[in-house]
């Protein structure tokens, strides 16, 4: 079997993600975008089955990856109804494999942040190489508002872009960052117009993909060897924690009173 034939071209199709391969450029779009893309376990298995399967293929030199419609990726599509049935568990074990494949991926990955990026869609950005965001696109790691912790690597991901007293800020506080204060954090890389936004995201392809794809994957591995150090360990330590969460008393109370819209009241149970 050759590299393409295990590569792109193997992938069996996923509803809710689109993968097209253009003259180098791999594009992976979460396409469910009447939820602002939130990612449910198929979709995330999906999505690493992609990366990994680009992995494979030597015509892939760089990956584009967004979502549909106006957000990036508004989380994970799970509620009180899941807790304690086993799909909160399956969804972040795929979410972790996902991290790993786009940060183990010997191309640069452009995560493309058009809108709202929260919850683990922040992971999803900053697991990626380049982070380019419309001035309408905002991040939020929302967990603690629903009684979780953060997870798809966020401990190790916004703690290495912006430091562990900012990502204490935004783990703790759920506070809503601007993508104008992402970028002054040094949590993104670029901010642009919303009505220049593709043209800058098609100009910065443009750039990768006539780089040298071979140190570009040296630089790759030495940066995030340097920096994301304890990745592993923390999807490790995030898996162990969130399960416990999911399954207790303030993740139920939390996903109700946000469907009901009103404020929590947390037991600590």
């Amino acid at each position: 079997m050759t590299a393409i034939d295990s590569g792109i071209d193997s992938l069996t199709p996923v509803e809710g993600v689109s993968v097209t391969l253009t003259d180098g450029i791999l594009s992976v779009t979460i396409d469910r975008p009447d939820s602002l893309n939130s990612v449910t376990t198929p979709v995330l298995a999906g999505l690493a089955d992609a990366f990994e399967a680009a992995a494979r293929d030597p015509r892939v030199r760089v990956v584009r990856f967004g979502g549909a419609g106006r957000g990036f990726c508004s989380g994970a599509g799970i509620s009180a109804d899941d807790a304690g049935d086993g799909v909160p568990t399956e969804i972040i074990v795929e979410a972790n494999r996902l991290m790993r494949a786009i940060v183990a991926l010997p191309r640069p990955v452009v995560a493309v942040v058009q809108g709202p990026a929260a919850g683990i869609g922040v992971s999803l950005a900053l697991a990626c190489d380049l982070v380019v965001a419309s001035d309408k696109a905002f991040f939020l790691l929302a967990f603690t508002k629903i009684g979780l912790m953060p997870d798809g690597g966020a401990s190790a991901l916004v703690a290495a872009a912006v430091g562990r007293i900012r990502a204490m800020r935004l783990a703790l506080l759920a506070e809503r960052l601007s993508a104008t204060e992402a970028l002054e954090w040094g949590l993104i890389s670029a901010v642009h117009p919303a009505d220049e936004f593709d043209a800058e995201v098609d100009k910065l392809l443009a750039s990768v993909l006539a780089g040298p794809a071979a140190a570009f994957a040296k630089t790759k591995h030495a940066i995030n060897s340097a920096t994301l150090t304890e990745l592993d360990s923390t999807l490790d330590r995030e898996y162990v924690g969130q399960s416990i969460l999911l399954n207790a008393h303030d993740f139920r109370e939390g996903t109700r009173a946000f469907q009901e819209r009103r404020s929590p009241t947390f037991t600590d149970s």
